[in-house]
């Protein structure tokens, strides 16, 4: 991809493990041994990564060791077969269309790969500074929504797409809604059938807990179709099918929408929750929690596909106008405030999908925030940039009903 993420090349993004030149001191076997399994790293976590766990339930030694020795920040994490998954657990539907749409993606007898790789974590602290002036060169702003076509092609290249989660995880995915996150289930239906099984095992599935933000990661996800939601009259959908208008549409328009993949793709998901029920101007502590949200959500990205992938891996998010729907966020902060937060995490490149003109817009008014209202060194401190934009007075808008 031209542009911001030209310069990732084929090598990607410098491995942050540093190779300590043992050898080159003598001093002995131990220092030999040690400068090998350094150098050797990046092979033992995919070989873990790709290795898994005997059991979803259970979890293995090396990710004991990660997770409470490397990033006390993870909270939880468990493995499924998507297969035995989908067999045990299998997705509720409670509305006819989305029945139709899982019946058009996973006709009897369909076989499901792979495994999910379920994680969440806890709120981790904001850095004291940011380069604002570099974020703004890591994102490419993409027309429309969500396509799932990837922005690199660099070997180990992993993509991110967040989903604009509610507090509970995926609640709403089998019901009538049809926004971004219900619209994500049904072409990933596997994330119903994960959602049953953590409520079957009592596992706290939030996004949000005590007030603040536990993100979750969702690796390895099929996506097995693919549902038009743009207005057509010809195919009985003159008001598209997002939001309200998939509860009305007739059968045979959501038939017409629905295209099957098969193969299927592969998705990872950020599922994070925005703030909502906000009026008049932005408060400090509301941009800060933003911002928490998605530099937890963010760097847990980079953080699972180093464990995947081994260190230097590119790592790039797709993301959008995230609470800017029915929570009636202001788009041009909650755009600002994602850049600067993927500058913060370690993130080669943010793909914003603008939707349509209007969006773009928005986004290139962010883009302008950053590097002119908020224009600054390398270095500059964080507390002193969300005072400054709060000063700006950025303000809530409404919702959009969907």
């Amino acid at each position: 991809m031209a542009g911001p993420f030209a310069a990732l090349g084929a090598a990607g993004r410098q491995g942050r493990l540093p190779l300590h030149p043992l050898r080159r001191k003598k001093r002995g076997p131990e220092a030999l041994s040690y400068n090998r399994l350094v150098q050797s790293w990046p092979e033992i976590a995919l070989l873990a990564c790709e290795g898994g766990r005997p059991g979803a339930e259970q979890t293995g030694l090396f990710e004991v060791e990660w997770s409470m020795n490397t990033h006390p920040e993870l909270i939880e994490r468990y493995q499924f077969e998507t297969q035995q998954l989908m067999m045990e657990h299998p997705p509720i539907w409670r509305h006819r269309n989305k029945q139709i749409v899982f019946e058009i993606a996973c006709p009897p007898g369909s076989t499901h790969r792979g495994r999910l790789d379920y994680s969440r974590w806890r709120a981790m602290r904001l850095p004291l500074n940011v380069d604002a002036p570099a974020s703004t060169r890591r994102v490419a702003g993409r027309a429309g929504f969500y396509d799932y076509v990837p922005a690199l092609d660099v070997p180990g290249a992993v993509e991110w797409h967040v989903n604009f989660a509610d507090p509970h995880l995926f609640v709403a995915y089998g019901s009538s809604l049809f926004a971004q996150d219900e619209m994500q289930v049904a072409e990933h239906p596997s994330l119903g059938a994960l959602k049953e099984a953590l409520d079957a095992r009592g596992i706290s599935a939030v996004t949000v807990e005590n007030r603040k933000p536990t993100p979750v990661l969702v690796m390895g996800v099929e996506r097995r179709c693919r549902v038009a939601t743009d207005p057509n009259v010809l195919e009985g959908r003159p008001r598209g099918l997002y939001g309200n208008q998939f509860v009305r549409a007739d059968a045979e328009a959501v038939i017409r929408a629905t295209t099957r993949l098969d193969p299927p793709t592969i998705t990872n998901l950020i599922a994070m929750a925005a703030p909502s029920g906000g009026y008049g101007r932005y408060s400090v502590h509301e941009i800060e929690h933003v911002l928490v949200t998605a530099f937890t959500a963010f760097r847990a990205a980079v953080l699972e596909s180093t464990r995947c992938r081994g260190a230097g891996c590119p790592v790039v998010i797709h993301t959008g106008f995230w609470g800017c729907g029915a929570f009636g966020g202001n788009r041009v902060l909650m755009a600002t405030l994602q850049v600067l937060a993927a500058e913060m995490a370690g993130v080669d490149g943010l793909v914003f999908h603008t939707g349509d003109g209007a969006g773009a817009e928005a986004l290139e008014k962010a883009r302008s925030v950053i590097e002119v209202d908020l224009a600054s060194g390398p270095a500059a401190r964080l507390a002193e940039l969300i005072a400054r934009i709060a000063s700006s007075g950025f303000e809530w808008g409404v919702s959009d009903g969907t």
